[in-house]
């Protein structure tokens, strides 16, 4: 009897999950449902900054599968439809259709909980004035571009410092707008320590970006005709004539949660290695989950798309009655600020710390490439290190071009327990175009064998 498999959400794990059962189950013996409750699939969210700021020219660029597409491929995708409620023991989903307005109800062999993150959207008066964004999808997205496209009012806020705050800000220098930066933290980038925060605060400053560190937002003022007006916090009034909040995301659980599912602290579904969730029969995967961190070996909930993508390509595999383990993460991101590139990975000296490690860091400058080849830039590097014993917890990477994929290399010695000795020792390539003859990450690894007296 063909078994029926419902996935909800249709973007990085819903869809891997669908597309990666469809792989090894053939149509005739597993249907695969999947609902959406945008138009889109598949789609690439964390290039959203770049096609605001106009270096990818259309939405469709970000879309990797349409719901066309996958549909041609043997999964029934129902765009504009919303599961708003599971019952796991009748294993049924209830689904309202958004165009028409009515509900209906679905069964289940085995299902995908897929429902991404929610923008954090604190209560201030005034944010849900028009020209108010946040960016949560491609849909929003599009959104942010018509009104950029059709402003009038070349000012902008951005509330929140973090990667997707910063990359709007980036995005909305670019298109001509004044940009003004408002952070409640004293720097921007949270998940970077602060002595790295500051480097990256300088370089948006020298863009012309303005930054207000250390103040939180009090309210958002509304012209007559209800649109923001200026975002107002203790040291005043900023003009603006567009808001984009940036103040990241938190997991969106409130489906499983309500269904009776176990949900951590963080409101990311709890889910066991193979991506299992509490109820039988019931997987979840993205942004949604908690996830393990490797360092830390503590739950955690990161939104990436990488995590996303291969927990969706785990669940594929086991809905489909395979045997693939989720092994953690690591919390390795980068980006591009202005002309900045900004990596991290793993722990940084507070989240050491707070994780019961007796840790050191150190940092250095280096160069890009060797000194006297042209194009030489400026990198700091940072590393976490465990004493006495020398392994590697974490690692920050700021720098000009060429920086930020050595963040690679520290990603790689975390996820194996490397010790700095041994990250010092390693064979890394080097000519004089993409390195000096020690790579950075090198003499990072040098001082701190030297720090802690090993040799």
């Amino acid at each position: 009897m063909t078994e029926r498999l419902l996935v909800v959400g249709g973007d990085a794990a819903g869809m891997s999950a669908a597309a990666q059962a469809r792989r090894r189950r053939e149509a005739d013996d597993l249907e695969i449902v999947a609902f959406e409750r945008g138009a889109h699939t598949s789609y690439a969210a964390c290039g959203i900054p770049y096609f605001v700021g106009d270096l990818v020219p259309t939405a469709e660029s970000l879309v990797a599968r349409s719901p066309g597409e996958h549909r041609r491929r043997g999964i029934d995708v129902r765009t504009r439809h919303e599961v708003t409620a599971v019952d796991v023991d009748r294993r049924v989903v209830t689904v309202l259709d958004l165009d028409a307005g009515t509900e209906h109800q679905e069964t289940y062999d085995r299902l995908v909980i897929a429902t991404g993150a929610q923008p954090r959207r604190p209560p201030i008066p005034g944010i849900d004035a028009a020209g108010v964004f946040g960016v949560r999808d491609l849909a929003t997205g599009i959104a942010v571009r018509a009104a950029v496209d059709a402003a009038d009012d070349r000012r902008a806020v951005v509330v929140g410092a973090g990667y997707i705050g910063l990359e709007m800000a980036e995005a909305l220098v670019r298109r001509g707008f004044e940009v003004t930066v408002v952070e409640a933290a004293p720097s921007p980038m949270g998940t970077l320590d602060p002595d790295m925060g500051d480097l990256v605060a300088r370089a948006m400053r020298s863009l012309g970006i303005h930054l207000h560190l250390g103040e939180a937002v009090e309210r958002i003022d509304v012209d007559d005709h209800g649109a923001a007006s200026a975002v107002v916090t203790a040291g005043g009034a900023i003009p603006a004539g567009l808001v984009v909040l940036g103040l990241g995301v938190r997991p969106d659980g409130s489906l499983a949660a309500a269904a009776g599912l176990d949900v951590g602290d963080s409101g990311g579904i709890v889910v066991d290695d193979h991506q299992r969730t509490s109820a039988e029969g019931v997987y979840a995967a993205g942004d949604c989950v908690e996830v393990f961190h490797r360092i830390s070996r503590r739950p955690v909930a990161i939104a990436l798309g990488t995590h996303a993508n291969k927990q969706g390509r785990v669940v594929g595999i086991n809905v489909t009655g395979g045997d693939a383990v989720f092994p953690g993460v690591l919390g390795t991101a980068v980006s591009q600020i202005c002309d900045l590139e900004v990596a991290r990975t793993g722990l940084g000296e507070g989240e050491a710390a707070a994780a019961g490690f007796d840790a050191e860091a150190v940092s250095i400058t280096s160069s890009t490439r060797a000194g006297y080849y042209p194009g030489a830039a400026e990198i700091r590097v940072k590393l976490v290190v465990e004493r006495p014993t020398g392994r590697l917890l974490g690692g920050q990477i700021v720098g000009r071009e060429g920086a930020a994929k050595r963040i690679d290399v520290v990603a790689a010695a975390l996820w194996n327990e490397m010790t700095v000795d041994d990250v010092m020792s390693m064979d890394l390539s080097y000519a004089p175009p993409f390195s000096p003859v020690w790579d950075p990450v090198q003499v990072a690894a040098r001082a701190a064998v030297s720090r802690l007296g090993r040799e």
